[in-house]
């Protein structure tokens, strides 16, 4: 059965608030205690590394679900959840890239620039935290007051990040691509969603008669 319009009320939006953070939070402790104690099995470093990623790439899509999922429901009080699971996403996707520094490279800045060099799925991943990064900044409520109205202009940079993540993932697997294939169909069928949205994006030129008759 549809919910009425704007049924849920702000309590509601208070416990899937809360559910967020411990949902998050707790994950993300979970999967730090397997890997100090052992039990992430023969390449831990790998394991970590992965799991932080899937789950930022997990929240990105979340991230993104929330405004058709808004309307299909007809409750627009769940747009105010995106900023919440953005800003986990990025906190994920610190937690990736820390671990990528820190246990795959040991913090050495030339390897650091050899990966980057001569791995484009890293150059991938860092666009993809970059992008991330300015709509962590740009998400406080000063700066978005300062950017106005072209604060939706520069969030829907998101579109990227989520097809720039799809590609980190699909170049950093070296045998089945099946996972990164279906977060990519996941991807494009979100982004097909707002189709209008991204037509206005997309600068294009329209020929009249006359012109294509020449």
């Amino acid at each position: 059965m549809r919910l009425k319009p704007n049924v849920i009320t702000g309590n509601h939006l208070l416990g899937l608030k809360v559910v967020i953070h411990v949902l998050s939070l707790a994950l993300l402790a979970r999967a730090y205690y397997l890997g100090f104690s052992d039990q992430l099995g023969g390449d831990p470093v790998k394991a970590i590394i992965h799991y932080t990623g899937i789950g930022a790439l997990n929240l990105l899509l979340l991230t993104l679900s929330v405004t058709p999922v808004s309307h299909l429901l007809k409750q627009r009080q769940l747009v105010k959840l995106r900023r919440l699971l953005g800003l986990y996403c990025f906190t994920w996707a610190v937690a990736h890239l820390v671990n990528f520094v820190a246990f795959d490279l040991q913090f050495d800045p030339a390897l650091l620039v050899t990966e980057l060099t001569q791995r484009p799925y890293i150059v991938a991943g860092m666009g993809v935290f970059l992008i991330l990064l300015m709509l962590a900044i740009t998400s406080l409520p000063s700066l978005v007051r300062a950017t106005g109205r072209h604060w939706k202009t520069l969030h829907r940079c998101i579109y990227l990040a989520a097809l720039g993540a799809c590609v980190h993932f699909y170049w950093s697997v070296k045998a089945d691509v099946s996972q990164p294939l279906l977060y990519f169909v996941i991807t494009v069928a979100l982004l097909a969603l707002r189709w209008r949205t991204l037509r206005r994006m997309i600068p294009f030129k329209r020929t009249s008669a006359r012109e294509q008759a020449r």
